[in-house]
């Protein structure tokens, strides 16, 4: 048989393998790291996508060159709103709401050159950096739920900054995506990263004064409470926020982040404060604390509500941003809310603004009825005992404490309470300070007419005045007087029924019956002329009902003998009054006891 041998060939090639082998386990690259840069790159790519949110390339839809250092305006609208974009720091350099109009009829913007919105630090080399200074490439994507833009700035040195604004088919809302690539190499760790907003607020309604007052700047802080910077003065404050909402009155610019801002810098300032016909109410600025992310970039999300303050607009978006409208503190803003607000939405659909104002007056008065025939029927009981009352203010003049105890007890057997009168009038309190706070907000107003009145949310004119006065203005308004004068028949009216106080220091209803009157005269002229037309149609209503109630419903013979009767009856004191009468002895075993000394 033949040996099996190996021959040179096959040796070679044995060695040859082996030593392919050998190079390829010794000097192939590491399969993670491999898949490390494959998937770096993939990332890269999905974050570019991303970055843009389209499928498109970039290069593709390059409008401009980033070496062409000129302005460019870019249109961002859909059917509510439109914002014209600068690609000069990628800011919003005018807003302009499409279905509202100023006070001169043209087109209404919250947003003309008015706003800074910049991203602000020092470098590494500590040279400072405004994206507002930064010329931006951009590219325009449109799709059936909207229209982006997407603006990118490119640095020599290859670093990125990238403004993404995206605004759907319909709505307010903007929503902004500000992110950086590169930019750990130009922000040092210790580098204070501000985003600067501050906005001039335009007027845009007659009352400059009325408008100011309800232009303010208020935010949600971490515990989702909402605090407000003064609307009447220069503030400032240093706060944590969820939003920020510049109000102006009507209309509202609302920047909502993506988690709580802590540190923020608020301040407001008045504008213009000492002239007749300003353009700028309000300058609100907010300098914001950024922090970077792990790789050391910025990378912010925001919402931005740039839109009537229409609380049945503003309610159907996140973040509780309808808070941001100021309905009235405590219990005043629940029934503005929960009462006021939904029965004037109701029946402004089915009837006009003048007329839904005259409805709700009639309903309100109807529903406060009740507590008014209490509060007559007191006044009933005190003009019968008002002779008793009388004659033991003359028997005990020298004597108050005595004067006093004697008063008391003639209510006390009569089965009178003075204070059944006043309890009425402080419970409507509350529904008449609530109304004095919806008017001011009640965005369904604006642009209502009635009668003369062209605009129910701003004031009457009737007549131009050719000076100025001091808080009552530079024109007549007919609302205000015609408020006043019923106002001055009711209380004339009610206070012919009234006592008048006879302690000492006590104030004459005498000229407090002039006073209101006046008060509503004066300073209700620059108010909206919807609010002294609720007050208008209020005190003739009450003026009918009191009327009805004293001459029709009341009847003071059957109450003299229900009075005479009380007097018959036994009767023990109450807590108040056992309280009240040792009160009294004890005041006056005091007195007693000081004469004594003094002799």
């Amino acid at each position: 048989m033949e040996q099996n041998k190996l021959d040179s060939s096959q040796i070679i090639g044995f060695l040859f393998l082996i030593g392919a082998f050998l190079w390829m386990f010794m000097f192939q690259p590491d399969f993670d790291e491999e898949n490390k840069i494959t998937n770096d790159v993939i990332q890269e790519n999905i974050d570019n996508q991303n970055d843009y949110e389209s499928t498109e390339n970039f290069n593709s839809n390059l409008i401009t060159d980033n070496s062409i250092k000129e302005n460019q305006l870019i249109v961002l609208e859909n059917n509510d709103v439109k914002f014209i974009i600068s690609t000069k720091g990628a800011q919003i350099n005018e807003g302009v709401l499409k279905n509202y109009k100023n006070q001169e009829e043209n087109d209404l913007k919250i947003i003309d050159n008015n706003q800074v919105f910049s991203f602000e630090f020092n470098t590494l080399s500590n040279q400072p950096f405004n994206s507002n200074n930064l010329f931006f490439d951009y590219t325009e994507n449109e799709t059936n739920l909207g229209k982006e833009i997407n603006l990118r700035y490119v640095n020599d040195s290859g670093e990125k900054m990238i403004f993404n604004y995206f605004l759907p088919k319909n709505g307010y809302l903007l929503k902004l995506k500000v992110k950086t690539i590169g930019f750990n190499n130009l922000i040092g760790r210790n580098s204070k990263i501000d985003l600067n907003w501050n906005f001039d607020s335009f007027r845009n309604s007659k009352s400059q004064d009325y408008e100011n007052r309800y232009t303010y700047l208020n935010y949600q802080d971490k515990d989702q409470d909402v605090k407000d910077l003064s609307a009447y003065s220069e503030d400032d404050d240093v706060d944590s926020a969820k939003w920020i909402s510049y109000g102006q009155h009507f209309f509202n610019s609302i920047l909502i982040f993506n988690n709580v801002k802590d540190d923020i810098e608020f301040t407001s300032l008045n504008l213009e404060s000492d002239s007749n016909d300003r353009k700028f109410l309000k300058r609100f600025k907010s300098k914001i604390p950024i922090n970077y992310n792990q790789g050391g970039e910025i990378d912010e999300n925001f919402e931005w509500y740039i839109g009537p303050n229409d609380y049945y607009i503003i309610k159907d978006y996140d973040y509780k941003i309808s808070d941001s409208i100021w309905f009235g503190w405590g219990i005043f803003g629940w029934i503005n809310k929960s009462i006021f607000f939904p029965l004037y939405n109701f029946l402004s659909n089915h009837f006009s603004a003048g007329i839904a104002i005259i409805i709700m007056v009639i309903l309100t008065r109807l529903v406060m009825s009740p507590v008014q025939y209490k509060m007559y029927l007191s006044q009933a009981k005190m003009k019968i005992l008002k002779p008793e009352i009388a004659a033991a203010t003359e028997k005990y003049k020298d004597d108050p404490m005595k004067r006093q105890q004697e008063t008391m007890k003639i209510y006390n057997q009569a089965g009178a309470n003075p204070l059944q009168g006043c309890l009425p009038a402080f419970i409507q309190l509350p529904v008449f300070y609530a109304l004095f706070c919806f008017f001011p907000v009640a965005f369904a107003l604006r642009g209502e007419s009635f009668l003369w009145a062209e605009d129910l949310s701003t004031f009457d004119v009737i007549a131009e005045l050719p000076f100025y006065i001091p808080l009552y203005g530079d024109h007549i308004s007919l609302f205000p007087i015609l408020a006043g004068v019923t106002m001055f028949f009711y209380t004339s009216m009610s206070g012919s029924q009234q006592m008048q106080p006879t302690q000492p220091g006590m104030p004459n209803m005498k000229y407090i019956m002039y006073i209101i009157p006046f008060s509503l005269l004066i300073f209700f002229n620059n108010f909206a002329s919807g609010l002294s037309l609720y007050y208008t149609i209020s005190n003739i209503l009450t003026i009918i009902i009191m009327l009805t109630v004293k001459n029709v419903i009341l009847d003071e013979k059957k109450i003299l003998l229900e009075i005479e009767e009380n007097k018959k009856k036994p009767k023990t004191e109450g807590r108040f009054q056992r309280r009240l009468r040792k009160l009294q002895e004890a005041a006056e075993q005091a007195q007693k006891q000081q004469k004594q000394r003094n002799k």
